[in-house]
C-alpha cells in the first residue's frame, strides 16, 4: 500500500495509515522477479477483490487463455479460500500452492532455497525505488498505471542484462 494524497480514482482510506487515501498494487511476477501483472484499487479493498485481475492483465500481456500444464501459483495464507482455489485452479489453470491459515512455517528449510514470496517482495521493493510510485501524486489512474509499466519495464531489462 502507498499514499496517494492527490489521487482521485481507484483510491481509498488506508487502513494502516490513519485512514488517509492510498492505493494497493498486485503484482504478479514469474520465478526471477520479472513483473507480468499488475493490478492496482484501493487501500480499503481486499487481497482477494485484486487477484483476479491481475491474472487476467497477465493473460492479457502475453497475449494466451490458458497457462501450460505445469505452471504454480504461489500466493501467501492472505488467499487461503475455497472460491480463489477454485478460480486458480479450474478458472485460470494454475497449479495453486497457498499455505493454509492454521498451518505452521517449517522448522527448517533446503539450503540454498529461497521462499517462494520472497521474488515478489524483492520486486515491489524495487517499485518503491521510484519516488514518483512510492508515493502516487498522478490524479489519474491511468497515468499511475503508465509510470508502474515503465518501472517493471526497466526492471525487466535489467533481468535481462541490457543495463548491468
Amino acid at each position: 500500500m502507498t499514499k496517494a494524497p492527490l489521487g482521485q480514482e481507484k483510491t481509498g482510506p488506508n487502513p494502516t495509515d490513519r485512514g488517509k487515501r492510498g492505493v494497493k498494487r498486485s503484482l504478479m511476477t514469474e520465478a526471477r522477479g520479472v513483473p507480468v501483472g499488475l493490478a492496482v484499487d484501493g487501500a480499503n479493498v481486499h487481497d482477494i477483490r485484486l487477484l483476479q485481475r491481475t491474472i487476467e492483465d497477465c493473460f492479457h500481456r502475453l497475449g494466451r487463455k490458458r497457462p501450460g500444464p505445469e505452471e504454480h501459483l504461489c500466493l501467501d495464507k492472505a488467499y487461503d479460500a475455497r472460491e480463489v482455489r477454485r478460480l486458480v485452479e479450474a478458472v485460470y489453470g494454475y497449479t495453486a500452492h497457498i499455505r493454509a491459515r492454521g498451518e505452521e512455517k517449517p522448522a527448517k528449510r533446503r539450503r540454498g532455497c529461497k521462499p517462494r514470496r520472497w521474488v515478489v517482495e524483492r520486486t515491489h521493493s524495487w517499485l518503491n525505488r521510484f519516488r514518483g510510485i512510492l508515493v502516487r501524486w498522478e490524479k489519474k489512474v491511468e497515468n499511475h498505471i503508465a509510470g508502474l509499466h515503465l518501472a517493471c519495464a526497466y526492471f525487466t531489462l535489467s533481468l535481462a542484462g541490457i543495463f548491468g
